[in-house]
């Protein structure tokens, strides 16, 4: 197993969410030091400075404008870059209301979560916006991903079910067998949902028709917690164990333990050369090359 650390920061400032761009990089957003990051597969780096060192950028996503869109939880704003690095933000109109999960929508617009509001949010690049209320309540609305129904489906953390939003507004929830599962982190494979449960210690398969299948992991006190569909299954980060997690289509799962200890892996991303790339909060982005990715 071929896993290599990549230094992008100083252990304290993050990084937390990781996508891939539209320039065939990686970007990340620095967390605990209010920036963003680029990283080339060859290890290139640059930062950006938000102006705003205690913004809490969290999860960031390739957008339909051909720009990266981010989270900015703590001052509850939307922030854009463009790959050559020009800086904008969208303020949301309700303070606290803590911005987290984002995606790009198959409308066209920015679709997320507000954790603390239990509502979702569409902006488009225009900056048009529209909240969509959501009929929970401390809910803890985290990941937003769009789903291969074209609808977008997110996870409600604390109401232990998964929410699915048409673009029109329409809102369903499912709720997950297992009491207290705390999902978090998901992800839409090719005819189903796939989410992880922190709580228990597994992994949810939601269909579009809302029938779930749930798969436990090896170490049920593992705290997994961001996954991203693969050519076959999923990976995720095992945030309480230290190691990165591959759930095949079948059902089994193989571990991988990470190099550096309490690296605290959050997000993931299959990159432009086919490794997976994982943000460690210790200031390091780990790679599994594209051979190991492959199982």
């Amino acid at each position: 197993m071929d896993i290599r650390e990549i230094t992008v920061a100083d252990e304290d400032a993050g990084p937390y969410g990781i996508t891939t761009g539209p320039d065939g990089a990686l970007w990340l957003t620095l967390v605990h030091a209010g920036r963003i990051a680029r990283l080339s597969t060859t290890g290139e780096l640059r930062t950006y400075d938000l102006g705003a060192p205690a913004c809490r950028p969290s999860l960031i996503t390739a957008g339909p404008d051909g720009a990266l869109w981010f989270t900015r939880t703590q001052d509850d704003r939307i922030g854009r870059i463009t790959t050559d690095g020009e800086l904008s933000e969208f303020a949301l109109p309700a303070p606290g209301c803590g911005p987290y999960g984002i995606t790009a929508g198959p409308d066209g617009a920015l679709w997320f979560t507000e954790m603390n509001a239990d509502r979702i949010g569409r902006l488009t690049p225009a900056g048009d916006l529209r909240e969509f209320t959501l009929p929970v309540s401390q809910a803890f609305v985290s990941t937003i991903t769009t789903g291969p129904d074209g609808a977008l489906w997110f996870t409600l953390n604390q109401a232990n079910a998964v929410g699915r939003i048409t673009t029109d507004g329409t809102v369903t929830v499912h709720g997950l067998p297992t009491p207290a599962a705390a999902p978090v982190g998901i992800t839409a494979g090719s005819d189903a949902l796939w989410c992880v449960e922190i709580g228990a210690g597994q992994v949810a398969r939601i269909t579009t028709d809302g029938s779930v299948s749930e798969f436990a992991l090896p170490d049920r006190a593992c705290r997994p917690h961001a996954i991203v569909a693969g050519d076959d299954g999923c990976w995720l980060t095992e945030w309480g164990a230290n190691r990165v997690a591959h759930l095949s289509a079948d059902g089994t799962v193989t571990e991988h333990e990470l190099p550096s200890p309490k690296s605290e892996p959050h997000g993931l991303t299959i990159g432009p050369d086919g490794d997976l790339w994982v943000a460690l909060e210790i200031g390091k982005v780990a790679v599994l090359t594209s051979a190991a990715a492959a199982r």
